[in-house]
């Protein structure tokens, strides 16, 4: 664990003390997310690198917004449910990034400070009443050891290909590559060659967002996604020589370096994409007079490029009049209704004064 706490560490702690199965159209099956057949016994936490199941308490937060508890619509989304999670396992926290399966029920998400956390949401109806079937891992190395014991820490996006793992390590501005199929959270991590520029990123502002874009062919997009075959990693605030956010293509046809444009001080915490050709990005940003505050960008996968710079609008906003924290993941599925459900989560940073939150909204259209 880090000796010190991070800038955004401080900054977070400070603004909430002033506060005090085929998946139809929106993503693609992630087998990353089935764990395999359970062992007949549990080692104790983090023996020989083994998962270790673990309690999460859930606590619901029947609205989003504190001053009209009656209020479900907040641009593009419309808020179905969402939850405060705590556990008595110390290494519970910290969470930086979710990927679901189809029907959004089996998760894997991971904390920054180099955990797997896998399991499952139970809904009564809509509605996410609590987590089950949790367990705990430590990401491992290339050498089949923790990772942060060679002080590679702030392990901060995650992006999924069948049963392929792309994980993003902030701190190094690394990816290693896991196949769940060789182990599930039981396997290593291989390094993954990134362009050169990626490595001179800020070592507390680099990479954040992970997306892979799946080679496969939808209903929406028959021909297949532009981009098909490539990792898409996003800087924090990695700034290019206009302030705009650096961004990456990894692998793919067109591999090369572009950016996001930055406005209102916004910084990127994740990503997600829809086969639409949609590309969701989560921000957030912190200042002394204007608070904590969160939105969702639509950026248009046919529009990056290399050398590229892209924007698009806000479909949703929110800040500390809301049920916000460090929220740091999103993911999208489809429900049996054909409904396009939006899950985030918060990354608590290990402090008793920030919260664990995962909360779910409907994405509808503008009107």
């Amino acid at each position: 664990m880090r000796s010190t706490p991070s800038r955004r560490r401080v900054l977070w702690d400070a603004a909430a003390a002033l506060s005090a199965a085929a998946l139809p159209d929106i993503a693609w099956a992630q087998s990353a997310t089935q764990p395999p057949p359970k062992p007949a016994a549990k080692p104790s936490p983090y023996s020989i690198n083994e998962p270790v199941s673990i309690e999460v308490k859930a606590r619901p937060l029947p609205s989003f917004d504190i001053r009209d508890r009656s209020r479900v619509r907040f641009g593009s989304l419309e808020y179905r449910s969402g939850l405060i999670l705590t556990s008595p396992f110390s290494a519970f926290g910290g969470l930086s990034a979710l990927r679901l399966d189809a029907k959004g029920e089996r998760f894997i998400s991971l904390s920054d400070k180099g955990t797997w956390f896998t399991g499952r949401i139970v809904y009564r109806g809509r509605e996410m009443t609590g987590l089950d079937d949790v367990e705990a891992a430590p990401l491992l190395g290339p050498d089949g050891k923790p990772i942060i014991t060679r002080g590679w820490y702030d392990s901060e996006s995650l992006a999924l290909d069948g049963s392929i793992a792309y994980v993003g390590l902030e701190r190094v501005n690394q990816v290693l590559r896991y196949d769940f199929a060789k182990g599930f959270t039981r396997a290593s991590g291989e390094v993954v060659p990134l362009p050169p520029a990626a490595r001179k990123l800020p070592s507390n502002k680099g990479l954040e967002a992970l997306v892979f874009v799946p080679k496969e062919s939808s209903k929406e997009s028959p021909k297949g996604l532009p981009l098909a075959g490539t990792l898409i990693a996003m800087s924090e605030r990695g700034l290019d020589a206009n302030g705009n956010l650096i961004a990456f293509l990894v692998g793919g046809k067109t591999p090369g370096q572009f950016s996001v444009r930055r406005t209102e001080n916004f910084d990127i915490s994740d990503a997600v994409l829809l086969p639409s050709g949609d590309l969701l990005i989560l921000e957030r940003k912190f200042s002394w007079l204007g608070g904590i505050g969160i939105r969702i960008r639509r950026l248009t996968l046919s529009e990056i490029a290399p050398g590229a710079v892209v924007d698009g609008p806000d479909i949703f906003n929110a800040d500390l009049s809301n049920e916000i924290d460090n929220m740091e993941g999103i993911d999208a599925h489809v429900t049996e209704q054909g409904e396009t459900v939006l899950t985030m989560v918060s990354d608590d940073n290990f402090s008793l004064i920030q919260r664990n939150l995962l909360l779910q909204f409907t994405l509808v259209e503008r009107g």
